[in-house]
């Protein structure tokens, strides 16, 4: 049965690369759209599936998710941890500046619009994710300070407790000092909700309460604060040729970022023993500890661009084309490894791929993209047995198969070439190349609408399978 724990909720992600064209000389500035709009939820211990053509912004969705690519626009939610553990400042400062940033949005609403307006609108919603119903007052200040000084207590609470975990024993004091600020924190919370009752009568109170959100927003967060959460989310990149230092043994690869993270003392006893259990996890046998990448065949590269990602303990790992390059029995292998870590280890997966054979197998969900937008998504068997988008059909109907009675169904090749993701196509991006496109889609986005339980389309006309 599928979580309904959320692990990350990615809500309008953009990316943006710009190209030539300078506005100083007169030219209007351009963009590649890589990703331009995408939302969705990624729960725990789940495989999502990405699929798409090349080009259509898979890898740099997973890679924007990890921030390894600033993000454009949109946010990004971990809840991983909490807002008390890591502490970034952008909550301190939200917080504190609350009352001139409703002021400065309110007034840029009513008469801005195109990117003004929608910055205008991310901060507010970033806004209210903190301040909850607070942000539907007139004079938000008390809410907010109230606010403020929980977040800095949970804040002291988190530092205290792993403070007293990496301490060999708590001292008297120190428990003195947790019972202190447990006992502060309840307090605060309980004049937070005396607050909340006193104004529950003001207008869009509950709708604004209904924003309240303790996920972290990963593009807000300092260089220094993402650092400290690397090692949840991580990444298995396409090529283990070049993602694979040279010059470096395969124990130094693996140690790198577990020393990195303070998980053990580089080069200690407890080290090399934890090495080689995530080296037989993976897969990798002992004597290869000291060995350098060009030694090792494609598949066994892979298994230990595997072994680095896991090492660290994460929670999240965006797998991008991790089998592609292989052949077809190490494809297997890496694939069955993949599922028994994901049992073992509770991992989160984002498989992204073009092998539509492979993500059936693997993924609890799919995810269809088409220049740089999510046109479909919903469980592998929905999206499979019942594809309601025009492009996922044309995908479906192009696998290789022995089946017979399947190599008679007629196969959808696309017309022409993908447009261009510098300047795409006014309406649906798919109407250039889809075999059913009508006059309305040329000239309207269709928005995501869920047509069942769980299985969303972008399509005007999302007609089932006859």
């Amino acid at each position: 049965m599928q979580s309904t724990k959320k692990l990350l909720s990615i809500v309008d992600l953009k990316k943006y690369f710009p190209v030539s064209g300078s506005p100083r000389l007169g030219h209007k500035k351009k963009f590649i759209r890589a990703n331009n709009g995408i939302t969705l939820d990624i729960y725990r211990g789940e495989t999502l599936g990405l699929v798409g053509e090349s080009g259509c912004g898979k890898s740099t969705f997973g890679r924007t998710l990890l921030q390894l690519y600033e993000q454009s626009a949109g946010s990004t939610l971990y809840y991983g941890k909490t807002l008390a553990e890591i502490a970034p400042v952008y909550v301190e400062k939200a917080l504190q500046n609350a009352p001139k940033i409703l002021k400065s949005c309110q007034k840029k609403l009513p008469y801005t619009n195109g990117l003004e307006l929608a910055h205008a609108k991310a901060d507010l919603e970033n806004l209210f994710r903190l301040l909850g119903g607070f942000g539907a007052l007139e004079d938000c200040r008390v809410g907010a300070s109230l606010l403020l000084q929980k977040h800095r207590t949970a804040v002291a609470i988190a530092k205290a407790e792993s403070a007293s975990n990496s301490a060999s024993a708590a001292t008297v004091s120190h428990s003195e000092k947790l019972t202190t600020l447990h006992t502060l924190l309840q307090e605060q919370e309980t004049r937070l909700q005396e607050l909340k009752k006193q104004c529950a009568n003001v207008a869009h109170f509950t709708e604004c309460e209904a924003c309240l959100d303790g996920g972290i927003d990963l593009c807000r967060l300092t260089s220094s604060e993402m650092r400290r959460l690397r090692g949840d989310l991580q990444i298995v990149f396409q090529d283990p040729y070049s993602s694979l230092d040279p010059r470096m043994t395969v124990g130094q690869i693996i140690e790198e970022g577990v020393a990195t993270h303070r998980l053990f003392p580089k080069g200690s006893p407890q080290m090399r023993e934890y090495l080689l259990d995530v080296m037989q996890k993976c897969g990798l046998q002992a004597h290869m500890l000291h060995r350098y990448p060009h030694q090792f065949s494609g598949g066994q590269r892979q298994r230990v661009s595997i072994a680095r990602a896991l090492a660290v303990k994460p929670q999240f790992v965006v797998c991008d084309e991790c089998v592609s390059a292989l052949d077809v029995s190490i494809q297997a292998q890496i694939i069955n490894l993949l599922l028994e870590l994901k049992e073992k280890e509770g991992l989160t997966y984002l498989f992204i791929s073009h092998d539509l054979s492979v993500v059936r197998f693997l993924c609890d969900r799919v995810g269809v993209m088409y220049l740089g937008n999510l046109v479909e998504i919903g469980s592998t068997k929905d999206v499979y047995k019942d594809p309601r988008h025009p492009y996922t059909v044309t995908l479906l109907s192009l696998i290789p198969s022995t089946d017979p009675n399947v190599q008679k169904r007629d196969r959808i090749i696309p017309k022409g070439n993908p447009p261009s993701p510098i300047d795409p196509p006014i309406g649906c991006p798919f109407h250039t190349r889809c075999y059913m496109a009508q006059e309305v889609c040329r000239h309207r986005m269709p928005p995501l609408m869920e047509v069942s339980l769980g299985h969303s389309v972008a399509c005007h006309f999302p007609a089932p399978k006859q």
